[in-house]
């Protein structure tokens, strides 16, 4: 087991040292290479085809990576990284938006369900057709989050350009969190916002 080779490594080194250094080093090579070989994984290699690609993907660099570098921390390092933007473009891909049309008022209704944030903002940004003759858009966010500058962003130019056509836009439904970062950032509602997004 793990813990008992733990075990004899420290006995090796501490009590065995001065025998341990009589050993030639191709013999310990030999050793290490045969601890590689019993304790990797090989049953890994044929789950490469059933696992998803993204998770292969992250596998197969890891391990690249600490051949390469001979660097354990970058190989994991790279690993995290992937992971996380993989996780990431998941996570954008479950936006949706959907509509709907009061056409006596003249009032389209976008409801937006999923996570805003630097990969899901420019979908956010085209999902809303601004050619369409409109006296009033209510853009309903009560199950969206957003989390960075750039969802923030995105929700500026939507509205904005909203305004240019000459429709009216109402954001409903921020939660607390949103409703804070959008304070705070966004420009849509402060004044001079339609001459600063005119003259870019």
């Amino acid at each position: 087991s793990t813990a008992a080779s733990g075990i004899v490594l420290l006995i090796l080194i501490f009590l065995l040292g001065d025998l341990v250094n009589q050993i030639p080093i191709a013999a310990l090579v030999a050793v290490m290479l045969m601890v590689s070989f019993g304790t990797f994984n090989w049953s890994s290699i044929k789950g490469l085809r059933k696992n998803h690609l993204t998770s292969s993907i992250v596998m197969i660099s890891t391990v690249l990576a600490v051949v390469l570098t001979h660097n354990l921390a970058i190989g994991v390092g790279i690993g995290v990284v992937l992971s996380a933007l993989f996780f990431a473009y998941k996570v954008s891909r479950l936006l949706e938006i959907s509509s709907e049309l009061e056409v006596s008022k003249k009032k389209r209704t976008y409801s937006v369900v999923g996570q805003l944030f630097f990969v899901s903002a420019d979908t956010f940004a085209n999902a809303f057709n601004f050619h369409e003759v409109l006296e009033h858009v209510t853009i309903d966010v009560t199950h969206a989050h957003f989390w960075d500058l750039s969802a923030v962003g995105a929700l500026d130019r939507v509205v904005l350009k909203f305004r240019r056509e000459g429709t009216e836009v109402e954001i409903v439904g921020l939660n607390e969190a949103s409703k804070t970062l959008v304070l705070k950032i966004a420009t849509h509602d402060k004044p001079g916002a339609e001459d600063a997004a005119g003259g870019h």
